[in-house]
Order: structure tokens, then sequence, then C-alpha cells
């Protein structure tokens, strides 16, 4: 297929030429994986700039976006890749052979480092979906940092820099400049941009900005990062956000209440407790959702009332297809018990849904969030379960809300009331304004001259 760029894809192709080190902020839908190749293949072939590039991406999107893009254009031919996953002896094979681009998921690149064996000698380095390397803690960043110092261009591509506030951007742009913009120290950083929010002595569990920190932190790294939002740039369908509530008994609620309060409530003869915090909020999401896990990994069913709200948003879309957005397996089961679904958990379904055939899918975020292009099948999403990831939210609506769609999106939220769930959908909303606050700060202006 011919590529024929919008003026913003033309851009950030010179943009990421321009500049060695760079955190392109793309939207989803926006085509980042042919803008970048495009600069490759110019680096590489055209200006003699690079030699052998290292892309990490999520697992779906290093198997099946990244080669199927290559493969689709005709200004890329020539471009040689090469897919170093699966098992050991099959990254082995795919890292000897001669390319100019190898593609890993971000799962191997410790061993990849630490354990392949092999020299690490990419003097180019695509992180596509950067925001996975937030985490300063994770063997992930350790491992690309020891090498980072030998990388002579990097790359950072995310639309969701910021999902969990602006505490996740050091580590991205640790990797990016070694501590030029942000600092060289995770402690150094809180204590120029941050306060503690709440502690507990000199524990502290939670910190906030300082007055002015937003724009100081988005002012020291302007200079390596462009942002586009995409309904600056196509033309997307409507979208309509829906809340659908859903009344919990006062039997049901007391057993939520008494978890919250006791961190242990009895339920027939089986016993649900909650170790600390983490465990607690997920055992609270599970009972809005309608069951829970046992300390044996068994379901005490609670109710059923998602379940009948979801049947009538089913009923309400009168025959057309539905996409389902689920967190636990056993809420997955229990839709299983009352409706005709299909799991989009490999290419055959999805090809499937997109196709037409399957009225009622179930997908989940953490596994298809990111990649996937799911608008030919449907137009309506509906969130049987939240999540905290600001992240994964917005890549699972992005699924459908996306060019190509010919229908006006409507995407419901079942949500329990007066449970977690209002403070799940309050934190995705304040998250949201953080990251649009950031992504406006350093927006692209396309007047600039290349």
């Amino acid at each position: 297929m011919k590529y024929e760029p919008h003026e913003y894809q033309t851009y950030t192709t010179e943009y990421i030429l321009r500049h060695p080190i760079a955190a392109i902020l793309l939207d989803m839908g926006l085509g980042k994986t042919v803008i970048t190749l495009t600069a490759l293949y110019d680096l590489i072939l055209d200006f003699f700039l690079v030699r052998k590039v290292l892309v990490i991406a999520p697992l779906r999107v290093a198997t099946e976006t990244w080669p199927a893009e290559i493969q689709k254009w005709e200004h890329l031919r020539g471009l040689k890749y090469s897919v170093a996953v699966g098992t050991e002896n099959q990254r082995m094979a795919a890292l000897r052979q001669r390319a100019h681009v190898y593609i890993i998921n971000r799962e191997n690149v410790e061993w990849l480092i630490n354990r392949s064996g092999n020299r690490f000698d990419f003097d180019m380095v695509v992180i596509d979906e950067l925001s996975s390397f937030k985490s300063h803690q994770a063997k992930r960043f350790k491992s690309l940092m020891k090498v980072r110092p030998s990388v002579k261009r990097i790359i950072g591509l995310t639309g969701t820099p910021s999902s969990n506030g602006l505490m996740d951007l050091w580590a991205q742009f640790r990797l990016l400049d070694m501590g030029k913009r942000l600092g060289r120290y995770i402690g150094q950083y809180r204590r120029d941009y941050f306060e503690p929010e709440k502690q507990n002595g000199y524990i502290v569990y939670s910190y906030r900005p300082l007055p002015g920190a937003e724009e100081a932190i988005y002012r020291r790294i302007s200079d390596i990062t462009i942002s586009m939002k995409a309904t600056d740039y196509l033309k997307l369908p409507g979208l309509v956000i829906n809340e659908v509530p859903v009344h919990l008994s006062i039997s049901e609620m007391n057993v939520m209440n008494t978890l919250k309060e006791q961190m242990v409530v009895e339920l027939g003869d089986r016993e649900i407790d909650a170790s600390n915090a983490g465990v607690l909020s997920g055992k609270l999401l599970q009972i809005a959702n309608g069951a829970v896990y046992d300390e044996f990994s068994s379901v005490a069913r609670i109710h059923d009332r998602k379940l009948d709200a979801l049947e009538d948003l089913i009923e309400a879309a009168n025959g057309k297809p539905v996409l389902v957005a689920y967190w636990y397996k056993h809420d997955l089961d229990r839709m299983k018990e009352r409706f005709k679904l299909k799991t989009l958990d490999a290419p055959e379904s999805i090809k499937r849904w997109n196709a037409g055939d399957i009225p009622i899918a179930a997908i989940h975020p953490a596994s298809a969030g990111h990649g996937l292009n799911l608008q030919s099948g449907g137009s309506t999403l509906i969130w049987f379960g939240l999540t905290w990831s600001l992240e994964l939210y917005q890549q699972t609506n992005a699924r459908l809300w996306r060019q190509g769609q010919k229908n006006t999106v409507v995407i419901h939220h079942i949500i329990a009331k007066g449970t977690i769930d209002e403070q799940v959908m309050s934190a995705l909303k304040r998250k949201n304004k953080t990251q649009a606050a950031l992504i406006a700060a350093v927006k692209a202006n396309l007047s600039q001259t290349y």
C-alpha cells in the first residue's frame, strides 16, 4: 500500500529524525508505528546514521502490529526485521538473523540484556508504550539502564505517559535522557517537585505536586517531547459516555462494609479476609461486581445486580454487537453462564468479531488493551468491572473509538452505587485531568518549520 502521510505524520517523522532522544506522546489511532518506521527507514537506509534497532513492545503488538506495518507499506520495502519472541530457542534464532530492526516483547528485555549471552550492540532503541517503563524498580527498567549509555538514539512512544500521576514520568525520562531533565535519582525528583500527601511518621504513602511543579516539569521535558491528540487531527466518530447505576441490597452492602471495616467477613461457612489495603481494594471491587474469591481461590457468589444490568444493556442494543470489558475470571465465568459470549483472546476470534459474527464478546484490558483494531465489529463497549489503570482504561476504549469506526461509540460503565466503583471512576477522571495537562503542555505546533 502506498503511504500518503498526513501533515502531522510527516511532522512527527521529521521530529524523530532531528531528535536523537524523543518522547512521542501520540494519541491512539494516529499511526505511531508507521510514523516511527518511516523515520527508521530514513535513518538506516538513507542517512546511514543507524545500523541496528531494537523495538520493545507489548507481546501482541510485537508479534502482530510491527511486522504487519512493515509488510503493509510500499515505502518500507528493503527494511529487514526479525521478531524475537517465543521460546528461548526461537528468540535466539531470531537474534541471529541479519536484519535492520529486531522486535522483542518487553517481558524479555531482562533476558536479552542479562541472560541471553548476546552482546547488546543496538545503536537505537524504540520503546513502544514507554509508560510500561514507569517503575524504576522493575527488572526491565534496571536492565535497560545498564546498556543505555551505549545507545545513540532512543525514542519513547505512548499515549498515556502519566496514567497514575506525574510521579510516573521520572523513570520514563530517566531512561530517555539518563537524568538530564528530571534528575538522576527518584529521591531528588520527589524533593524538587513533590511533598508528602499521606504519611505515617517517616513512612510516606503518597505524594502531591508542589505549587507550580506541574508547569516546571513540563518545561523541563518540553525540548524532547511532543504530543498530539487524535481529536485534533482525525475525524473520530461521536462518543457517548454513560454510567449505569445498580443498587445493592442492605445485606449485600453489609458484606462490603463489614469487610471494609474489619478486613474480614463471613459468608456462610467461608471467610473472606484482606491482609492489606491492596488486597482489600481488590476484594471490594469483586464484591461490587457480584462475587469474590476466598483464601482457597473458590468463588463466593453475593449478587447478580451487574449481570441483570448487563442483560438490560444487551437487550437495549437490539441485536447490535456488544463488547464487554471484565477484570476477574469469576465475572467472565458468570457472564458465560447467562449469555452466549465469546472471549476475544486469539486472532481467529478477533477476526470473527470484526466480521460481525460475534454478537457478544468479552475482552480483558490487560491482555488486549494495546494494538487491536476492533472498530469493524461493533460500537458499544460495556465496562462490567472497572480498573484503576487509566492506561488500560483508555487503551481499551480506543479499540472501538478510533479512526475507521462508522458509528457513534457508546461506552457504558455499570457502577454499583455506594461502593468502591464510584471511587475508581473518580480516580480515572482525576488522572485523566493530570495527563491532559501534560499533553497540552507539550502539544506539537505544526505551524513550526521542520
